[in-house]
């Protein structure tokens, strides 16, 4: 969300002019000079600026090579936000004077100007003035590290402006860049919805969110995203699922808030969403809480909060889980190498799981916040890389979101304008760098389930597992009204996926993704049969070698599924038939075929499902599901199905 505390503690900068540290005597000998200098520090203490800037400049005339005069106008230009004038006048200044202990703090506040002009040279000159003027001094120590960290920030940069990032980005269209600040873009899993945040310019204006609709390759006109969500409080920075289901946004002094700014879930059924709900103190602080970013299952949740019981220093990056009872667990602070004393923002949770985005100004970088990359190896979070020049530079860089298929990415940016110091933030689009895309490549199936008998749309857990591991990846939910479901695939996994509704029969499907193929989007509906007598399923996880029986490790998943499904219809009776392709002799076949599915009932009746329930019979090549008259076919054939008596 645009933040209201970013707004304050600006304009709180404009009210609180910098009392630069002075040297006991002035490095000027004329004395018009000087007195012009005296009149306009108390011109400024009456608060007229106006006639304190006029002042100071009557005692730079009168003196070219008066420092401080240069200084303290230079402060006086900060107050009125103009950063340009300011940062001149504050480069002039230090450069006129000799070095000087005394001047410590000023070769501070002039680095801080400096880098945020994106003078880097003589940034990295004046924080090492800094250092070396606060040798001895405990009153600035505080500062020291800080210093250091932008001394090494500064060489960054310059290194990074001389090896520029392939990156050209394009500003999206003027109907979506049509509110004074626009941000917080993301985009669902097929790429046909956008979601973004947009506002006015005043520093009460209400942000609302908008959707656009992908529509012959370009991005519709802006619509409110729902009646139900936009209300008269401040309602921004929204994350959706990549099914386009599930919605997180951040509101603000709602009646219900647990703290300045919360968080509230929707749902969509059909064309409708839900009323949101404020999504408690088990995820929400007394503080602010804000910039969500959904899993692409809806059911892993980063953000931002100011909280500080737990937190490392300003802002900080937390997560949620969604729980099996449909609860989220208390948020926990993603920890270090993530988060750091400084501010670290704006998550951005990529579709594979594995790479997260975000701002930081507590890394090494360009200078004010910066865009970052994260990837999840062996159990943690990998050390944070800057993601470049020219995507970062001297200004505060917002949210980034880089598609499913790590080709789009979409982000917010901030220009000030050197003079007024009006800012504006607009959307960009952009083709990914290499260098940028998540370690995984994802692609989805989208479709929808039905009732195989009625043809009617249900509701049904669609479930998708790594095989590998026996885990579950991901879960989502068929819409109730339209059956509608999407779900995320990483390339260099296989998977077992399940669609399962109270009363249908478990549905399975493999998708074998551990070598580079064809990785394009699928299209899959899903057809599920009421649970009675003739119901059968091929179950697409059940593993044998070639002319073998014995079942391997990654047919777990499927059992373990069949042995709860045997337990919630505890009554009901089945037959585990085995078939093979016709490559072989009859008889051959017909034994293998009975072996295998001797050896899925033995497993079932060794975990508690009573042998008196199954029936393991062999076909052999008698059943063949399609014609043998290709290798994808007899792999089809070669199949273990599960069918109710």
């Amino acid at each position: 969300m645009f933040r209201k505390s970013w707004l304050i503690v600006f304009f709180v900068c404009l009210l609180c002019p910098k009392v630069f540290a002075q040297s006991e005597k002035l490095s000027s000998t004329v004395p018009r000079a000087v007195l012009m200098y005296q009149r306009s520090m108390q011109a400024a203490k009456d608060r007229d600026f106006q006639k304190a800037i006029e002042l100071m400049d009557n005692a730079i005339k009168r003196d070219p090579k008066f420092g401080e005069a240069y200084l303290r106008l230079g402060g006086y230009y900060k107050t009125m936000a103009n950063k340009g004038l300011a940062f001149e006048n504050y480069k002039k200044g230090i450069s006129v004077l000799p070095f000087n202990p005394a001047l410590v703090n000023d070769y501070l506040t002039v680095a801080d100007a400096a880098i945020n002009q994106g003078d880097y040279k003589f940034a990295e000159e004046q924080f090492t003035n800094f250092l070396k003027a606060s040798e001895g001094n405990p009153k600035v120590q505080k500062n020291v590290p800080y210093a250091e960290m932008q001394v090494k920030s500064c060489q960054f940069a310059q290194e990074a402006m001389k090896n520029p990032v392939d990156f050209k980005p394009s500003r999206l269209g003027g109907h979506i860049n049509q509110f004074a600040y626009q941000y917080f873009p993301t985009v669902t899993a097929d790429q046909r919805h956008f979601l973004y945040t947009g506002r006015g310019a005043s520093p009460d204006a209400d942000e609302n969110l908008y959707l656009c609709e992908k529509v012959d390759g370009r991005w519709s006109a802006p619509a409110s995203v729902s009646a139900m969500i936009n209300t008269q409080y401040n309602e921004g920075a929204g994350t959706i699922s990549g099914d386009g289901k599930t919605l997180v946004f951040t509101s603000c002094e709602r009646p219900d808030s647990q703290g300045d700014c919360d968080l509230y879930i929707s749902v969509k059924k059909g064309d409708q969403w839900s009323k949101p709900k404020n999504m408690g103190p088990i995820v929400n602080s007394a503080s602010w809480d804000s910039q969500p970013s959904l899993s692409a299952d809806g059911r892993t949740l980063y953000f931002s909060s100011l909280r500080k019981n737990g937190s490392f220093g300003q802002e900080d990056i937390w997560v949620t889980r969604l729980q099996e009872n449909g609860t989220w667990s208390g948020a926990v602070n993603v920890g270090a190498p993530i988060n750091t004393p400084g501010k670290d923002m704006a998550p951005f949770i990529h579709a594979s799981g594995t790479t997260l985005y975000f701002t930081s100004d507590g890394h090494i970088g360009m200078g004010g916040l910066d865009l970052y990359e994260a990837n999840f190896e062996n159990n943690a979070w990998s050390m944070p890389q800057n993601m470049g020049y020219p995507l970062n530079t001297f200004e505060d860089e917002g949210s980034i979101f880089i598609t499913s298929n790590n080709t789009k990415g979409y982000y917010s940016r901030q220009l000030t304008n050197p003079n007024s110091g009006k800012r504006a933030i607009d959307l960009y689009e952009f083709d990914v760098p290499a260098a940028w895309r998540s370690k995984e490549t994802t692609t989805y199936a989208a479709g929808r389930v039905f009732d195989a008998v009625t043809k009617r749309p249900i509701k049904a857990d669609v479930q998708l597992y790594d095989l590998a591991k026996d885990e579950l990846m991901q879960q989502v939910n068929s819409d109730p009204v339209n059956g509608e479901y999407t779900i995320v695939l990483n390339e260099g996994t296989q998977y077992a996926m399940y669609a399962a509704a109270d009363n249908y029969l478990l549905k399975s499907l493999n998708f074998d993704y551990l070598n580079k193929k064809d990785f394009n989007p699928l299209t899959l509906d899903i057809y599920l049969d009421p649970v009675k007598p003739g119901a059968s399923v091929v179950l697409n996880n059940i593993f044998f070698g070639s002319n073998k029986y014995n079942l391997e490790g990654i047919s777990k998943t499927e059992l373990k599924k069949l042995i709860t499904f045997m337990r919630r219809y505890n009554t009901i009776r089945v037959e585990i038939s085995g078939h093979t392709d016709d490559v072989g002799s009859d008889e051959a076949n017909k034994e293998l075929s009975e072996k295998r599915a001797q050896s899925v009932a033995a497993y079932l009746a060794a975990n508690g499902i009573s042998k008196d329930r199954i029936k393991a019979i062999g076909y052999g090549e008698t059943k063949p599901a399609v014609p043998n008259n290709s290798e994808a076919n007899r792999q089809q054939n070669r199949r273990i199905e599960f069918r109710i008596l």
